[in-house]
């Protein structure tokens, strides 16, 4: 099996020079029909804020927990708040496996229980990571272990938050399974850090599988579930004169997860069409690139490059199902050209006939890197000492306001 690359997933998500998107539009015209028939209904809010929740073990060993860096755990329902003052009422939040298996099949929720209540309380829709690339310390990815204490903890936290909300859970049982095949199984960057190429492919699968038992796990205890399976959306360009085999097998590799779990490949893992619900789509400045050596971006403006509005297209084309934008930013002062630009694409891609159903800030809070702790800043909101609602990028805050009302014009979204 020929795994995805990654996205060129890193720390750094500055947009270099001379790649600046276009200036922003003229805002859009109040009180008049959306031009598009097309409403979007999934989420609460058409933009949604998602928080860093990584819990990896780097090749080093050390054990990631960016909810806990952030002090998103302790400041949840404080930063619910502040994002609803954007008119975001929809995020994407994490719940930490190795922090709630304490032992195989014992569960201590004292770690999600206050997110799922703030949640609750402040009126805020949560779809949850259930496995954001780590495990509990012990569990073997490859076993069959994995794949049936996982199943069993999702079922867990799905019973877990009907009690609490009296509602099924939205959840993605597990994050990036391309791009975790990738870091993990080829190059070994993440646990299980491995560095064969075919040991990805078996990591893929695998991950595949734990997604499937996590999946029809949850549609047992809270029926009515939904599901999202969230990868990034890439293109790879060869070199002049460079073999293009590789290039396009990685290419079409970054569809392999999505067609397993559809059992469209792979059929033995025990997929179907009925386990591929909504498509997440994570997308940055970076997901395109020359293939081999240094990997140089391709930016807009590039005619090696291909448009986000046709990768979106093409996407929706092959699987028939809705579609949202999962992740997206960009470093420092980029990051509202970076924002509307991705708007203007999403727009594009929805006059083309794709059911968009929202774009996700992510992460919507700033954050300490995952390499080396510098810090990230790359959010709506920025971390800071101290109690007191987080600082605010105002740029960035201007143009989300600037995007609400286009997509408001545009299809109504809420």
């Amino acid at each position: 099996m020929q795994p995805s690359p990654d996205d060129a997933r890193t720390a750094d998500r500055s947009f270099p020079e001379g790649g600046s998107p276009a200036p922003a539009p003229a805002p859009a015209p109040t009180g008049t029909a959306p031009e598009l028939a097309f409403r979007p209904s999934l989420f609460r809010s058409f933009f949604l804020g998602g928080f860093e929740c990584s819990t990896h073990r780097r090749r080093d060993g050390q054990r990631l927990d960016l909810l806990r860096s952030t002090r998103h755990d302790a400041l949840v329902a404080a930063d619910y708040r502040q994002l609803a003052g954007h008119g975001i009422r929809s995020v994407r939040d994490g719940v930490r496996w190795h922090l709630i298996e304490t032992a195989p099949g014992h569960y201590d929720w004292s770690s999600a229980l206050p997110a799922i209540r703030a949640a609750r309380e402040t009126g805020t829709q949560v779809a949850w990571d259930l496995c954001h690339y780590g495990w509990p310390d012990g569990l073997d990815v490859y076993s069959a272990a994995f794949v049936d204490r996982f199943a069993a903890y999702s079922r867990a936290f799905a019973r877990l938050h009907l009690e609490e909300t009296g509602e099924a859970p939205m959840v993605c049982p597990v994050n990036e399974i391309s791009f975790f095949a990738w870091a993990g199984g080829e190059a070994g960057l993440m646990n299980p850090c491995d560095t064969d190429p075919e040991r990805a492919g078996d990591l893929k699968c695998q991950l595949v599988r734990a997604a499937l038992a996590g999946t029809r796990a949850v549609r047992e205890a809270a029926p009515g579930a939904r599901i999202l399976a969230i990868d990034p959306i890439i293109s790879i360009v060869p070199r002049p004169g460079q073999d293009p085999t590789d290039a396009r097998g990685r290419n079409e590799g970054q569809f392999h997860a999505w067609d397993m779990i559809a059992g469209r490949l792979a059929p033995g893992l025990g997929g179907s069409p009925d386990m591929l619900d909504v498509l997440g789509v994570n997308y940055y400045w970076n997901n395109q690139w020359l293939h081999g050596g240094e990997r140089e971006p391709l930016l807009p403006g590039d005619p090696r490059h291909t448009p986000l509005r046709d990768l979106l297209v093409a996407v929706h084309a092959r699987y028939g199902r809705p579609v949202f934008m999962a992740e997206t930013s960009i470093e420092g002062e980029r990051r509202a050209p970076w924002f509307r630009y991705v708007g203007e694409e999403v727009r594009a891609a929805m006059r083309a006939g794709v059911p968009m159903e929202g774009i996700c800030l992510y992460p919507v809070l700033s954050h300490p890197g995952w390499d080396d702790d510098r810090y990230c800043p790359n959010g709506l909101l920025e971390l800071r000492d101290g109690e007191g609602e987080r600082p605010v990028h105002e740029p960035l805050s201007a143009e989300l306001s600037a995007q609400r009302g286009l997509f408001r014009a545009l299809c109504g979204a809420p």
